[in-house]
This record gives C-alpha cells, sequence and structure tokens, in this order.
C-alpha cells in the first residue's frame, strides 16, 4: 500500500483549488458473523482506525471528475450519463452507485462536483474500503447537495449503491460498522429488523490482521454464487418449515433434521450460516461476561464452519489461523470479510507484540513464499463530515 496521501492536498494538487468538504468513514472488522447478513441473522463488527477520506467542491457544468491516489488518471463522466464502468476505473464506481441513488432518493443534483479519494486501507484485504468509499461519499455529497441525512438512511443508501449499481449482493454489515462504529466498542447489527447498537469491547483485546494477499474481489469471487445457493437453501428449507423466508429464521438443529431433504452443497451451505448465527448470539453474551477465552473459542469454530461447510477459505487463511493457535496471547482467529481470499483476523491480549506477528509472518513465507502484511488496529468512531 502507498504511503497516505493529505486528502486537501490531493484535491489541491489535482483540481487546483480547495475542497469545500472532506468526509470519512472506517474500514471495518467482520468480527463475527460470517454472510450471515444477506440471510437476515445478525452480526457483530468493528469500525477500526483505518479509512477512506473523500474532498468534493462544486463545479458549475454537469461533469463529475474523480480522483483516487491510488491511481494516475481523473475519471470523468456526464451528471447525465451515470453507468457502470469497467478495467481501470471500476474503483469509480462506488462513489458514482452512491451519487445515482441519493438522486432516487431525491437528491437534486443540477451540477457536478470534483471528488478525491484517499485511504489508509489495504485494498482486497476483507476490510471492506469499498462500504467505507460508499460512506465518505454520501456524507461529502450531502454536504454538497445542502441535504441532511440520518445514519440509517446513508447506510441503506450505501448497500444499494453496491447491491444496484455496483453489482454485489452484499448484506448491509459493512455499511452499517463502517456507519455506527464507536471507539471500544462492537457494532452488532440485526440484519432483518434493521436494529443496530454498540456492544462494549473488553479493555484488555486488540486486533490483529493478517493479509495474505490473494485478490479480493467480490464480484469475480464465488460470493455471488454462496449468495444464490443459500436462496435455494431456504426455499428449499421452506417446504419443511413453511413461511420461512430468511436461513438465520432456523435452527442449526432444525437444519440437521432436514439433511437427508437437502442436497449437500445446500446442507453445508444452510448448517453454517444457521451455526454461525448462534455464535453471534453466544459471542455478545460471552462478551458481556467478559469470558474472551469463550469469545476466542468461537472465533475458531466460526473459522473451521467456513472452512468446512461454507468453504470460503483458502489455504492461506487456514494456514494464518493455524499459524495464530500456536501463538501466546492469542484469543482466537478467523478469516474476517467474503472470504476467497482476503486477510485473517486474531483477537489477542495487549501482550501480542510485534514479535509474534514477525513469528507468524515468517512462517507463511516459509510456506507460501511471500509476506502477508500486518496491521494493528484499534475500534473507532464511525463515518462523519470532517471539514468544511
Amino acid at each position: 500500500m502507498r504511503a497516505p496521501v493529505n486528502t486537501r492536498e490531493l484535491f489541491l494538487n489535482t483540481f487546483h483549488r480547495e475542497p469545500a468538504f472532506i468526509a470519512a468513514a472506517p474500514g471495518r472488522i467482520e468480527f463475527i458473523g460470517n454472510h450471515t447478513d444477506y440471510n437476515g441473522g445478525v452480526v457483530l463488527g468493528a469500525a477500526i482506525d483505518r479509512g477512506i477520506e473523500v474532498a468534493v467542491a462544486p463545479r458549475t457544468d454537469e461533469i463529475i471528475n474523480l480522483k483516487s491516489s491510488t491511481r494516475d488518471h481523473v475519471v470523468s463522466v456526464g451528471l447525465d450519463r451515470l453507468q457502470r464502468l469497467h478495467n481501470e476505473n471500476y474503483w469509480a464506481n462506488y462513489p458514482l452507485g452512491v451519487l445515482q441513488v441519493l438522486q432516487q432518493e431525491g437528491l437534486d443534483a443540477e451540477r457536478g462536483f470534483d471528488l478525491a479519494v484517499t485511504s489508509t486501507l489495504p485494498v482486497g484485504a476483507g476490510l471492506s474500503s469499498s462500504a467505507a468509499l460508499e460512506l465518505a461519499t454520501a456524507y461529502a455529497l450531502g454536504a454538497l447537495y445542502g441535504h441532511t441525512y440520518t445514519r440509517e438512511v446513508l447506510v441503506h443508501v450505501c448497500r444499494r449503491a453496491e447491491n444496484e449499481f455496483v453489482g454485489v449482493p452484499c448484506g448491509i454489515l459493512d455499511q452499517g460498522v463502517s456507519a455506527y462504529g464507536k471507539e471500544n466498542h462492537l457494532v452488532w447489527i440485526d440484519c432483518k429488523d434493521l436494529r443496530f447498537e454498540t456492544v462494549p469491547m473488553p479493555s484488555e483485546t486488540a486486533f490483529w490482521i493478517f493479509n495474505s494477499h490473494q485478490k479480493h474481489s467480490l464480484i469475480s469471487s464465488l460470493y455471488a454464487k454462496r449468495h444464490e445457493e443459500c436462496m435455494k437453501a431456504t426455499a428449499e428449507l421452506a417446504k419443511a418449515y413453511p413461511g420461512v423466508q430468511h436461513l438465520t429464521e432456523l435452527s442449526s438443529a432444525q437444519v440437521e433434521a432436514q439433511r437427508e431433504a437437502l442436497p449437500e452443497e445446500l446442507y453445508k451451505r444452510a448448517l453454517h450460516v444457521t451455526s454461525e448465527n448462534e455464535r453471534v448470539g453466544a459471542v455478545k453474551e460471552r462478551l458481556a461476561a467478559g469470558d474472551l477465552q469463550a469469545v476466542g473459542a468461537a472465533l475458531y469454530r466460526s473459522h473451521e464452519s467456513s472452512r468446512t461447510l461454507f468453504e470460503n477459505s483458502t489455504p492461506e487463511l487456514d494456514f494464518l489461523v493455524e499459524a495464530l493457535r500456536g501463538q501466546p496471547h492469542v484469543y482466537g482467529a478467523r478469516l474476517t470479510g467474503g472470504g476467497f481470499g482476503g486477510a485473517a483476523m486474531a483477537l489477542t491480549t495487549p501482550a501480542f507484540g510485534a514479535a509474534h506477528a514477525d513469528a507468524v509472518s515468517r512462517a507463511y513465507r516459509k510456506r507460501f513464499g511471500a509476506m502477508p502484511s500486518v496491521l494493528q488496529c484499534r475500534t473507532a468512531g464511525g463515518a462523519r463530515l470532517l471539514a468544511s
């Protein structure tokens, strides 16, 4: 990842004027709740102290100019010609999608704008840089066009942008955690009833992220296939349990009872989702009780379920989790995010340090020939407007 770039300076150097507004949104760790969100379940995530900033200023014409600190050129489109872009301009679909959904929600955007983006998030690590970009854009454009939105509205706007414009059938986990993040807390989301809570995180903990550097692209990965499999499993199980609309309305025991009636693949997907949903509830209770050993054990079980039932892990992620299991001061570890590459997360005591992380990294390099990147992060506040 490139060195951090000052957002105001990037805007000034690119567009030769000052930005009118700057907004920020954090990346997130999926603490537990793997693929439960679009299945109507519950999730726990943490907003982290790495994220994305967006600077904007209005134009007098109908042109939209978009510049990223990770790209060499400016993407330019007409306000009346919003459509999905491809190849090296693909990143621009996230802010363009947010604009389109805001327009559908009544935003009166008669003139275009210049927009610059900087990031301290490693792209493709499963820390949801896309949701952070969407939310920072939404806050910035709301201020630019004189509209004030609640966090809940912007969460829905950004999810729609990713579902409908970008084309990723994600749930609400990423946007919800990035919007509702709070320092020293996790964000709990009931994705069916759209309830958001913050859950205190015990102080004697730390988060470490180990990025495998495998490409983590939800469009080109098996994410959409897993989504489809979950929908098929729901339809099959509804034959035995009439009225069921989401997998998480069922228990893992109910899925087990229908094992013989389900194709093996659909059984495994349904069992993962239902058992993972139950683990989220158990982890929330154990956090309240301060039982971090039980929380860590649930993280390991979550990864094993992802590996064997949902099949969205990789040999690299499995190796990282097992290497972390062998280190002292680690409560638990699991893949974080959609899977199929990306990163593993470790919940540790504060005594876990650089030497322990280096031991994991060196073991990984010996096995796979490349070093993972390592990120220690803290919980942080949610998306917000920074300056005007």
